[in-house]
Parts: structure tokens; C-alpha cells; sequence
């Protein structure tokens, strides 16, 4: 007899009656969620957690008595098995203060409908809503003590699985002969700006080869994005413009509403931006990006999937293992959500499944010689 997963419980924050109501609707109409209790600001929340047990936080910004950006770091510190999701406008300074609560902690954010949407705008918005809430919520139903005591249970299942799993000591004797990595590429979506930086600050300031990233966000929020990495790395990080060179010693972020794929002129690598279809329901998508890559440094290719939901990604993988790259996937236990690194490890096209602490010492291994 097949077991029913437990609803996923959500307390929505908002200072707006209208806005906790729509949200609301939106929650209860799914089978396999609830709206757990509602709250008018960030005290109060915290006022409420105390009493009912949650898996997910919807939590506004802006609200009277504590905001959200105060309340956050309360709410993880207070019940680290809740995640919470910043409902965020698609302003500059909403762009600014959802990286700012990403960085807090925050899992994901999701657009924050106004108070007079009409039901075609709350339509549209209710897709992303549902998506994030579901794939995180599960992922944090999943986590019991047991599997979050270490990575082992998700490399032994990769290994017992037949994935291609092999332990990071053996990653470099696997691959003795291939050629040595010349481009770093990195796809992540929801839990992505923090895994990027993790992984990215633990690589030396003098790190030659250059990095591209595709990270699931919006346009205004991807140049934030960009300043946020070269602010933490010390490198040059910016997002990519059309046509320009790729550079050793620099890292380039997709923009928002684009593709981001490698083209060459008389040899020379370069970015090229594209309004081609989404891809995975995404653009910019991961998938294109490696594809381009693959083309075009074929067996130098050393790719990196993060957290994230879906499988964006994975097929894109498949051209650079079977042009001989290397992929690393982050593992379950510290992956926000394990949709896009797992999707890669099922497929078999992971050289390695790792912790995100351990994933910069990889590359660099990887790298060899030419770090």
C-alpha cells in the first residue's frame, strides 16, 4: 500500500488582507498543501510559529512592527526544518533586498502579487507559486536527521543505482589522459545565488579559467547577481554582453530573458545572447549554454549543476560527457532542491556527486596544471 505524503504546511506573512487572501487560494486549491495559519508581519509570525508546526514561510518585505529582512533571520535560526520563500517585486530595490534575503538564508523568492491584481495576473503568477512551494516543501518533508547526518546516502544510492558515481579520489584516475579543463560552466536555479557563492568563494582570487553561469532569474535581478559574485569572489564577475570575448580570469552570468551560449570567430571564443525559445520552461536555460560549450571545447569542458528544481541542465550534460567533459552534481543532502543536479546523477552523467562545501576543491582538482 502506497503511503499519501503529509500536506505541506504554509504560514503566509503579509500586511495586506487582500494579498494574504490571494495567496491563500492559491495554497488551499492545491491537494497537496495548506495554509497553516496567516500572519500581518514578521512578529507575529514568529508569534505563530511558536504554536503550529510549518514547513514553508511566504514572507513580504515590507511590513509595520518587524519586516521581513528582520524576521528571517530569526525564523531559520528559531525553526532551522522550515524553509522560507521572500514574495518579491520585479523592481530594482525588490531585486536588491530579495539577494539580500537570499543571502540571509532565504530558499527562493516568488513574485509578489499587488493588491488590485486581477485574476489574469494572479493566474499567471500562481504557476511559480505552486512549483516552489511543492519542490521545496517536499524537500523539506524528506530531511530527517538520519539523512541529513551526512552525504553518504546519496552517493551510495548513486553508486548502488548504476549512475556513474565515482568518489572524488578517483575522479582525476578516472580521467587520466582526457584532456585538462579549459571553461568552467555552472547551472543553478532555486537555492542557486548561495550555492554560486559558496562554491565560487572557495576558488583562489587568481583563478584563470573563465566561468560562465546560468541562473534561473529574471532580468533585473541577474546583474545584482553579478556585482553580488564579484563582490564575495574578488574576481571580475559581470553579467554577459553580446559579442564580447570569453576572457581567462573572468565570470560571465546569463541575463535575465536570454540564452547564453559560446560561439567562435577565427578560433576565439565568444558570447552570444539569444531570444530563442525557452527551454525547460526557462530563459536563460542551462541546456543551450552547455550545449554551446561542448561545441566548442568538447573534452576541455568541466561542468557544475547545483541546486535547483527541474531538469534544466541535464540534456546539455549529456553532449559535453559524450564529447568527453566532465560534470560534478551537487548532492541531496545540501542541495535546496534536488531537481537539477539529480536529474543529472539518475542519468549517469555525473563524474561526481558532492557536498557543496567540497565542490570548489573538485574543480580545482579537475583543473589540474592550470590552476
Amino acid at each position: 500500500m502506497t503511503s499519501v505524503a503529509a500536506a505541506i504546511r504554509v504560514l503566509i506573512v503579509d500586511d495586506s488582507a487582500v494579498i494574504r487572501g490571494a495567496l491563500g487560494r492559491i495554497i488551499d486549491a492545491e491537494p497537496d498543501m495548506t495554509v497553516a495559519t496567516t500572519a500581518p508581519n514578521g512578529r507575529m509570525a514568529l508569534d505563530a510559529l511558536k504554536h503550529t508546526g510549518v514547513d514553508i514561510v511566504l514572507l513580504d518585505v515590507e511590513m509595520p512592527e518587524m519586516d521581513g529582512i528582520t524576521a528571517l533571520p530569526r525564523i531559520l535560526s528559531g525553526y532551522p526544518n522550515t524553509r522560507v520563500i521572500m514574495a518579491s517585486s520585479l523592481t530594482q530595490s525588490g531585486a536588491e533586498v530579495t539577494l539580500q534575503a537570499l543571502a540571509l538564508g532565504a530558499a527562493d523568492y516568488i513574485t509578489k502579487p499587488a493588491a488590485r491584481s486581477g485574476s489574469g495576473t494572479l493566474a499567471a503568477m500562481q504557476a511559480e507559486i505552486v512549483s516552489k512551494v511543492r519542490a521545496i516543501g517536499r524537500a523539506v518533508q524528506r530531511r530527517d536527521p538520519r539523512a541529513q547526518a551526512s552525504g553518504a546516502r546519496t552517493t551510495a544510492a548513486a553508486s548502488a543505482a548504476g549512475t556513474g558515481y565515482t568518489p572524488p579520489a578517483a575522479l582525476l584516475a578516472s580521467k587520466q589522459g582526457s584532456a585538462s579543463p579549459r571553461v568552467v560552466a555552472i547551472a543553478s536555479s532555486t537555492g542557486g545565488p548561495n550555492a554560486l557563492a559558496d562554491v565560487l568563494s572557495r576558488l583562489p582570487t587568481d583563478f584563470p579559467l573563465p566561468i560562465l553561469i546560468t541562473q534561473h532569474m529574471p532580468a533585473v535581478f541577474t546583474a545584482l547577481l553579478a556585482q553580488r559574485l564579484e563582490r564575495d569572489t574578488g574576481r571580475a564577475c559581470r553579467e554577459a554582453v553580446d559579442g564580447e570575448p570569453v576572457l581567462a580570469h573572468h565570470t560571465y552570468v546569463a541575463p535575465g530573458g536570454y540564452h547564453m551560449i559560446v560561439r567562435t570567430e577565427e578560433a576565439k571564443p565568444y558570447i552570444q545572447l539569444t531570444l530563442a525559445e525557452p527551454e525547460n520552461y526557462c530563459r536563460p536555460s542551462a541546456d543551450p549554454m552547455f550545449r554551446s560549450i561542448a561545441s566548442v571545447y568538447g573534452a576541455s569542458t568541466l561542468a557544475v549543476v547545483l541546486t535547483g528544481m527541474g531538469e534544466d541542465g541535464m540534456r546539455g550534460a549529456r553532449a559535453i560527457h559524450e564529447r568527453g567533459g566532465r560534470i560534478l552534481a551537487q548532492d541531496e543532502a545540501s542541495s535546496v532542491v534536488w531537481g537539477m543536479p539529480g536529474a543529472v546523477v539518475h542519468a549517469g552523467l555525473a563524474s561526481a556527486v558532492l557536498p557543496l562545501s567540497t565542490i570548489a576543491d573538485a574543480i580545482q582538482t579537475s583543473c589540474g596544471a592550470h590552476v
